[in-house]
């Protein structure tokens, strides 16, 4: 869903995407820090350092969108990049659930169902895509909507709320795939 307006930021996205190709960053250590970033909001989380935490998870939201518009303008864009973005990004969901989780800021069920949830929302759309079927924008409940609405309930002080409306929405979001799919492989 995010993803149809991502490209109305491309005015504000270049301008950063070229500040780090001019530091000589690649897309893939774009990627590596925003993965790193993750692991210590996760710990911030764990922590019970909640204003750390959410900093970190901005963070890393912006840099899992700056990646790619780094790959696109510098023209690196590669399979490989591909493969480790979104491994990194599947790591980085459930570190950051787990620190929440970890840190008693959730129902440690709610956050099982989270992660399960966040899991099947991806891997829906790939073996999806694999048998030639599109799903990006089907759902609600895509990578930057899920990191959005962490940041939200973060900000708002009701994380728990927020991990039982991830757990909600993204398993809605896994089967409304399913359902696509289905429909499509007919």
């Amino acid at each position: 869903m995010l993803n149809k307006i991502k490209n109305k930021f491309t005015k504000i996205l270049n301008p950063i995407a070229i500040i780090f190709i001019k530091l000589k960053l690649s897309p893939n250590h774009i990627t590596i820090i925003g993965f790193i970033f993750s692991i210590i909001s996760a710990y911030m989380f764990y922590l019970n350092n909640i204003i750390i935490a959410c900093v970190f998870l901005i963070l890393t939201g912006l840099f899992d969108i700056i990646d790619g518009t780094v790959a696109r303008i510098s023209g690196k864009v590669t399979k490989w990049g591909g493969v480790l973005d979104s491994s990194l990004d599947r790591y980085s969901d459930m570190i950051i659930l787990s620190g929440i989780i970890l840190g008693g800021l959730c129902e440690i069920s709610w956050g099982l169902f989270s992660i399960i949830g966040s899991l099947m929302v991806s891997y829906t759309r790939l073996r999806g895509e694999i048998e030639g079927v599109k799903l990006s924008s089907i759902g609600l409940m895509e990578r930057a909507e899920r990191l959005l609405l962490l940041i939200i309930f973060t900000l708002l002080n009701f994380i728990w709320l927020g991990i039982i409306l991830l757990a909600i929405l993204t398993n809605i979001t896994a089967i409304h795939r399913l359902m696509h799919i289905r429909k499509s492989l007919k």
